[in-house]
């Protein structure tokens, strides 16, 4: 499969991967869980993160890839001479208005021989492809606003992996949503017998990454928008979650900056 995006949709940190011939590449995006290369995708990314509970069960993503027509989940894998040597996945979906698309950016994991070749700039651009079809499929206009955003934890001093990919991501381009503003918690991921055994759900704060394609020179962020980031991100999070850990107090947007107020977006590694 050829790759459906181009030099301009690369992060501005990363014009080095325009030198890349990806040619040598070969692209598979998935759709289903009826993939031939599902498990081969699912796998290595479960090897990576499902230990660390960062990765769903499959059922939950055969309910993702189902969702309606609003939402588009995907998985990328990516091989050479028959050697994977990266996998992503991401949903792109549509605000609750219809006017913009936002894309979560859910896991991105390449393997040490393809690593400061150039290719993690590309497989942080694909979600911009995946946004532009979500759009077309819901008669939007391609010159829809596109935002990629990724929740990521806090810096810690004993965490090395951390920092480096907070530092990638900074180098790329991305900003993040000025946390001493924005609380944003991510949903209780354990499974519900363990929520329940454990007194209730407990979210966790999280960072909140942006690339406003297109806009990544703007320094500030509306209210509203953020609003509507947190949304969407919601929305796509909620069918594999009971409401009643959806309704954490942590998870109600009532603290949240006005509409009419600017939000610093500042470099992802600063404290």
């Amino acid at each position: 499969m050829s790759w459906p995006v181009t030099t301009r949709d690369l992060a501005p940190g990363d014009e080095k991967s325009a030198l890349l011939d990806l040619a040598r590449f070969e692209l598979t995006r998935i759709r289903s869980i009826e993939h031939p290369l599902f498990e081969a995708a699912y796998s290595r990314l479960w090897e990576e993160f499902g230990a660390k509970d960062e990765m769903e069960q499959r059922e939950v993503l055969e309910r993702r890839f189902h969702l309606e027509r609003r939402f588009l989940y995907e998985m990328a894998l990516v091989r050479a001479d028959g050697e994977t040597l990266a996998v992503r996945d991401h949903t792109a979906a549509l605000t609750r208005d219809g006017a913009h698309a936002v894309v979560h950016l859910s896991h991105n994991l390449v393997f040490p021989a393809a690593r400061r070749t150039g290719l993690a700039g590309w497989l942080r651009a694909l979600p911009v492809a995946t946004a532009r079809e979500c759009l077309a499929a819901n008669g939007v206009s391609p010159d829809a606003p596109i935002t990629l955003l990724a929740e990521m934890e806090y810096v810690q001093p004993d965490d090395a992996a951390r920092t480096i990919r907070l530092q990638a991501y900074e180098r790329a381009g991305f900003q993040k949503i000025d946390p001493g503003v924005v609380h944003f918690f991510q949903p209780d991921f354990r499974p519900p017998a363990d929520i329940d055994a454990s007194g209730g759900a407990r979210p966790l704060p999280f960072q909140l990454l942006v690339r406003r394609v297109y806009r990544e020179h703007e320094r500030v962020i509306s209210g509203a928008d953020v609003r509507q980031l947190v949304e969407t991100l919601y929305d796509i999070y909620g069918p594999q979650f009971r409401p009643g850990d959806l309704a954490h107090p942590s998870l109600s947007l009532d603290g949240y900056p006005a509409d009419d107020a600017s939000v610093p977006l500042l470099p992802p590694t600063q404290c």
